[in-house]
């Protein structure tokens, strides 16, 4: 039998011998050649570092920072106790540690996926046996989810618990199952099953997702109401941005021109050509202007205004259509887009068209039949898209039956008229309309002034000829001509105190002084008090009376009550 020291040296892996307390005393050359010569050392443990005891007969250690495996085994010598050690690479232990650290972790992260899903996830063996699940099973159904680990889904369907069986479905079938049912604690629930195979292709596990549709179903009507509620704050919406879009100069109290408007808003959207018609100041630019920023062509065109007689016959079709280089003498030699060109995707306001020669009118009654447009000197048609809106002070009808108005044009541009009717017959926006000239003057001029009550009056009772432009700049006039702060009657121009002196004039019902008397009463407590109760108490009337009167002169107080 070969000596320890000569046996060890045939072993062709590295070996140490340690006697007792790990005192070195034998090792072969191939544990020199790999871990130096340990001769100068006296124990074991010197010789590595970081020892760490995975069994009772093996150790993870480290040399110069490299892992190794020493698998200790007991033997005796001439009597002795000793510990005969072999070493090996520990690199593959070190990285089978890391994957088994790694598998870990994915696994803590599986089961943190899982356990926070808000649908139910439900995972059976290929028996059909409850392996995992999450706490959200128990929401659903109201069962802990212990109570379904180890449980086989046969033993709950025979329970009640379970209707039908996903899982039994997935195993037979071995493809994705979907089952709608309402379970054991009535919500209607929607169950996908998924089938995981293993290497051989066989069912190895069932995966079941369980989604409560009640709460579904309950978000879907909530969605609905809030997409109902939604379409309804947008038209309210719309119509805010459609009185915020009021031209500065709207200003109507009258029920006769209250429903002008909102007819306008109405229409403002549907593309029929307008005829506005009434005499001459009544604000037919300022409706037409309104239908414009009421409409979704604010957005997506300008608005362009003509007035048909202020402009000289022989320019008027060139300004209207355009003009291509070198169409007549002294014609740009670039050309020119008419106003129809300007105005595509917006609105044409044709102020006095009924001044239109007969010529031009052939051309527009074709722009309104074919939306195509010639220039002057031009060969080609061009497209336009454009809202046409006209108005005037004559009466197209009889011009008609005079022949200087094309009849086919008329009925073209008569597909809505609106009539506004003069300031004299729609008395009661007479003073709101000189609160609002007063206030834009006098912030425009920067002075302070105010009218007596006998020039309101007789803004009231005067039966303007020239409507609100006349009244407008009467205004204008007074606020810059009068050196006091207040205004009396005999500060008026001398055509209109002959007026209010004339001894054929009409004077005023006591009706109608008790009723202009009321409505200023009434118009200062709205802007000093914000409800009716508080407008009652001030003037020692009811709640209602004064409900009944607000709606009379058609005022509100800031919240309505």
């Amino acid at each position: 039998m070969l000596p320890l020291s000569e046996w060890i040296e045939a072993v062709p892996f590295p070996l140490i011998v340690a006697e007792a307390g790990g005192i070195i005393a034998y090792h072969n050359a191939q544990f020199a050649a790999v871990f130096e010569d340990p001769r100068g050392k006296e124990s074991i443990k010197d010789v590595f570092e970081q020892w760490e005891e995975l069994s009772e007969h093996l150790f993870t250690v480290q040399f110069q920072g490299d892992p190794y495996l020493l698998y200790g085994h007991p033997i005796v010598h001439e009597g002795q106790q000793m510990i005969l050690y072999i070493a090996a690479d520990g690199s593959p232990l070190q990285l089978l540690q890391q994957k088994v650290a790694e598998l870990d972790k994915l696994n803590r992260e599986l089961d943190a996926i899982i356990e926070n899903s808000h649908d139910a996830i439900y995972i059976t063996d290929k028996q059909g046996t409850t392996v995992k699940t999450n706490s959200a099973i128990e929401r659903i159904t109201g069962i802990p989810k212990e109570y379904y680990l180890g449980k086989n889904t046969r033993a709950l369907m025979q329970r009640g618990i379970l209707k039908d069986s996903v899982t039994f479905k997935v195993l037979k079938q071995r493809r994705p199952v979907t089952v709608l049912q309402k379970n054991f604690a009535g919500k209607e629930t929607l169950l996908t099953g998924t089938p995981v195979f293993n290497e051989a292709g066989e069912v190895e596990k069932v995966v079941t997702n369980i989604r409560d549709l009640s709460e579904l179903n309950q978000l879907h009507d909530e969605l609905k109401k809030a997409l109902e509620l939604n379409d309804q704050y947008r038209k309210e919406l719309e119509k805010i941005k459609s009185k915020a879009r009021f031209d500065p100069d709207v200003i109507v109290e009258s029920k006769y021109m209250l429903d002008i408007y909102e007819m306008a808003d109405r229409i403002a959207d549907f593309d029929a050509t307008v005829l506005i018609l009434g005499e001459t100041g009544v604000g037919k630019d300022v409706l037409a202007r309104h239908l414009y920023s009421s409409s979704s062509r604010y957005e997506n065109g300008e608005f362009i205004k003509v007035n048909c007689g202020a402009i000289p016959q022989d320019l008027l079709e060139s300004e209207l259509f355009g003009y291509e280089a070198g169409a007549f003498t002294g014609a740009s030699r670039f050309g020119k887009p008419g106003l129809f060109e300007l105005a595509d995707k917006g609105v044409l306001f044709l102020d006095e068209v009924g001044e239109l020669p007969l010529s031009l009118q052939v051309k527009l009654l074709r722009v309104l039949q074919e939306k195509q447009i010639q220039r002057v000197g031009g060969t080609k048609s061009k497209n336009v898209d454009v809202r046409l809106i006209a108005a005037t002070n004559r009466d197209l009808k009889e011009m008609v039956e005079q022949g200087t108005f094309r009849e086919d044009l008329y009925y073209r541009l008569n597909v809505i008229p609106i009539y506004v009717p003069p300031l004299r017959k729609r008395k009661e926006d007479i003073l709101p309309l000189v609160q609002f000239f007063l206030q834009h003057f006098q912030e425009k001029y920067r002075i302070t002034k105010e009218f007596s009550r006998g020039v309101k009056d007789f803004f009231y009772e005067y039966h303007w000829p020239g409507n609100v432009r006349e009244l407008s700049n009467l205004v204008e006039r007074l606020i810059l001509i009068v050196p006091s702060d207040v205004i009396t009657l005999e500060d008026l121009p001398e055509e209109y105190r002959e007026k209010t002196a004339h001894p054929g004039s009409k004077s005023k019902s006591l009706k109608d002084v008790i009723e202009l008397t009321e409505r200023e009463i009434l118009a200062k407590a709205v802007q000093k008090f914000d409800t009716t109760y508080k407008i009652a108490k001030e003037l020692g009337t009811s709640q209602p009376t004064i409900v009944r009167k607000l709606k009379k002169y058609r005022l509100q107080t800031s919240n309505r009550r």
